[in-house]
């Protein structure tokens, strides 16, 4: 079999471990421990002078064969696996930075992250500096001598802007800087970030990579040298991916590239729909041309995406009045299901950040985000006829 083998090839096929038993569908490993066979080996193995498994808290053929299958699609060298989303953007931090380390970071990501960075990181003696996303004089203005990541989601939740890859890759090189970027929209079937220069790949494997919403898990991605501190970090911290997560995970890559093309086609058809409304006055797609990334989208995206955000015309109450309405579509702040999920960003995924903030990001109170699941298109516009 040839080397370089399809990405829809690799979804179905890197990194299955074929026990002795010969089973077709991959074995599930659920076990804490692993047994040696003498102390001799039993030292080596903790002494790391010796392959092999030691204990499910960083060492599992489950969660090996979902970090070797998410490596090959995302074509980086080595991925570390971990509890949830959330967990691998605090192992890649605590583990590539130090106290008095700056890193700059976008205002158009995810809630919980800010905070995360202002509750947290920041009394363990990080810098941030909040710069916009696709504004890069601000990203190279804000560049200190103790720099040490730049950290991105493009597209952004919810707006869906996109930033430059490439640009900033390059701007971050130049300071010694490595490069961050939230692949969760997108995931490897539609955007591989490496490709235009980034360092570091992020997921929750939460939304499209398990694509049914059953499982928490993350994933943290990149060269081996970056990827050795993660792995240590995990080892000891503990914020360990389970065995069955893994297991659900793996089995949900296989059909990731069919998910994600029909999540992207029927959130095509939404936007467009949307932009007809007299009731919305903004659609936010990177996939339509009014996009105002639309260009630099379509450079590093195969697609737009499943995520659709429109703002309507009127405030908060008019907001949940549409939300309510809704008989088909789920009301959970949750993504890349195979169903549809509505939300209000700024009282659910934004809630917990300052209304200035909420300012700066655009997360306005009359603003609307779904995540466009695999239902019938013309049932998920029927479900919103209020509109």
């Amino acid at each position: 079999m040839k080397k370089n083998k399809k990405f829809e090839t690799n979804s179905i096929r890197a990194g299955s471990i074929r026990s002795d038993q010969g089973e077709h569908s991959e074995a599930l490993y659920l076990t804490s421990s692993f047994v040696f066979k003498d102390a001799e080996e039993a030292a080596a193995r903790f002494a790391d002078t010796e392959e092999g498994n030691v204990y499910s808290r960083f060492t599992n053929p489950s969660v090996k064969m979902f970090e070797d299958r998410l490596a090959e699609l995302e074509q980086s060298e080595q991925c570390v696996a971990t509890s949830t989303g959330m967990s691998a953007i605090l192992a890649c931090i605590m583990s590539l930075c130090k106290t008095g380390d700056h890193i700059v970071v976008s205002k158009s990501i995810f809630g919980t992250t800010v905070k995360l960075f202002e509750n947290i990181l920041i009394n363990w003696g990080l810098q941030v500096t909040y710069v916009s996303l696709t504004n890069l004089t601000e990203w190279q203005d804000a560049v200190q001598k103790n720099t040490k990541l730049f950290f991105v989601e493009t597209p952004s939740n919810p707006l869906t802007e996109v930033c430059d890859i490439s640009a900033l890759a390059n701007l971050a090189h130049k300071s010694n800087s490595l490069l961050v970027v939230d692949n969760c929209f997108c995931t490897p079937a539609h955007q591989l970030p490496i490709q235009f220069g980034a360092d570091v790949i992020i997921h929750s494997a939460t939304k499209y990579l398990d694509g049914q919403g059953r499982c928490l898990g993350g994933a943290v991605l990149g060269r081996k040298k970056q990827m050795k501190h993660v792995a240590s970090f995990l080892r000891s911290a503990g914020t360990s991916m389970s065995p069955f997560n893994a297991w659900v995970f793996f089995k949900g890559l296989e059909t990731l590239n069919i998910r994600m093309d029909a999540h992207s086609s029927k959130a095509f058809d939404l936007a467009k729909w949307l932009e007809k409304k007299q009731s919305v006055s903004k659609v936010y797609y990177p996939g339509l041309p009014s996009h105002p990334q639309y260009d630099l989208a379509m450079k590093q995206q195969s697609t737009g995406g499943g995520i659709v955000s429109f703002k309507i015309n009127g405030n908060k109450k008019d907001a949940w009045k549409i939300i309510n309405s809704t008989k088909l579509i789920s009301i959970t702040a949750n993504l890349g299901d195979t169903r549809s999920t509505i939300t209000h960003p700024a009282t659910t995924t934004h809630s917990r950040i300052s209304q200035t903030e909420r300012d700066e990001s655009g997360i306005s109170d009359n603003l609307i985000r779904i995540a466009v699941g695999l239902e019938d298109i013309d049932d998920i516009k029927a479900d919103l006829s209020i509109l």
